[in-house]
């Protein structure tokens, strides 16, 4: 028997080969008429790219993006858009840019148009974090959601593989911890267990082939599936731990989701059996942790938090961080059995329900 309730965020998705060449279209689609490019300094030469086609439209570039969104950071960032007189922000590049758009549209209400090159999903979804005094503040807030998300398989060419993977494994956490999530609901289930399938083809088949531009489309398409469903139910522990591992410790995000993933699913799977079957059908693998263990393995990504250089020491410090405010979880979060989660994931251990 059906028992939820379900609410739409209204995005607007252009997705295609070639698509950024409409940027110039979607921003005067909203209104604005000051555009300022976002990006990390990496990725400066593809928003020099944006902002020569936006041209007189465009309000310049800003390249300060930073993972996890320290709050100085995206304060200067909300000061050099009102120099500017942005009155939009067009964020190319993967979480941190995005995140920073984000930041800015907390404080100013400004329209973010998000130019995705990775394949986390963080741009269909209204949910921001910044970074303060070592602690990683998340929450929900319409105005974060962009107005407009491009999808366009060509920029994701020159992402390092390695990147491409736990950027997509990322987005697959997303998806696997919605099918427990305590306000999730039968669309929400069949998003998410298509964006586990997608997504893992699409890497397999990055992979094989990097180039691959259908490869490449079917990881975005993950992307655009994984997000939806963490932009509208809530998370649980893997989440949790991942915003304690990165906001405390400053371990990089897409790695930190890909190590922590497999073993946070085991930690849920006695308490959620459908959704660990959702999860195994979705990857072709007799149980969901295990198949996010071994596609983890195929596609070579680090597996253990100690090679993020996390000290074994400082596992006592991330289990009491995120005992202190935990999300909902299907199984009750209690200290022993998290300390015993971090641990292997900090070996690198197979998961172990």
């Amino acid at each position: 028997m059906y028992d939820f309730t379900y609410t739409t965020h209204a995005a607007r998705v252009v997705f295609g080969a070639g698509s950024l060449k409409l940027v110039q279209n979607e921003v005067d689609a909203i209104g604005a008429r000051r555009a300022l490019v976002l990006c990390t300094p990496e990725q400066r030469e593809q928003a020099e790219v944006v902002s020569a086609l936006l041209g007189p439209t465009s309000a310049g570039v800003f390249d300060g993006a930073q993972m996890h969104v320290p709050v100085e950071n995206a304060r200067r960032a909300r000061e050099h858009a009102k120099a500017a007189n942005a009155d939009c922000a067009v964020a190319i590049g993967g979480g941190s840019t995005i995140g920073l758009g984000k930041a800015i549209a907390l404080e100013s209400s400004l329209p973010i148009i998000a130019i995705p090159t990775t394949y986390a999903g963080s741009e269909m979804t209204p949910i921001y974090g910044i970074t303060e005094g070592g602690q990683k503040r998340t929450g929900r807030d319409a105005r974060v959601l962009p107005r407009t998300v491009l999808y366009d398989p060509e920029l994701t060419v020159g992402l390092p593989m390695s990147l491409s993977y736990v950027s997509g494994l990322n987005a697959i956490a997303h998806a696997a911890e919605g099918l427990y999530a305590q306000d999730g609901n039968p669309v929400m289930a069949l998003m998410a267990e298509e964006g586990i399938r997608a997504m893992a083809k699409g890497l397999r088949g990055i992979k094989k082939s990097p180039r691959d531009m259908k490869s490449r489309s079917e990881c975005l398409y993950g992307a655009w599936l994984c997000g939806m469903v963490l932009g509208n139910v809530g998370m649980a522990i893997h989440h949790k731990l991942c915003h304690t591992l990165g906001g405390t410790f400053n371990l990089p995000h897409a790695e930190t989701h890909a190590i922590v993933l497999p073993h946070a699913l085991a930690y849920n799977s006695a308490a959620v059996p459908d959704a660990m079957a959702k999860v195994a059908r979705a990857l072709d693998a007799p149980n969901g942790p295990d198949g996010i263990f071994e596609l983890e393995r195929e596609l070579g990504v680090p597996s253990a938090l100690r090679d993020l250089g996390l000290k074994e020491a400082e596992l006592d410090r991330a289990c009491e961080v995120a005992l202190s405010n935990p999300y909902w979880n299907p199984r009750p979060i209690e200290a022993e059995p998290l300390r015993a989660l971090l641990q292997r994931a900090w070996e690198g251990a197979r998961p172990l329900a």
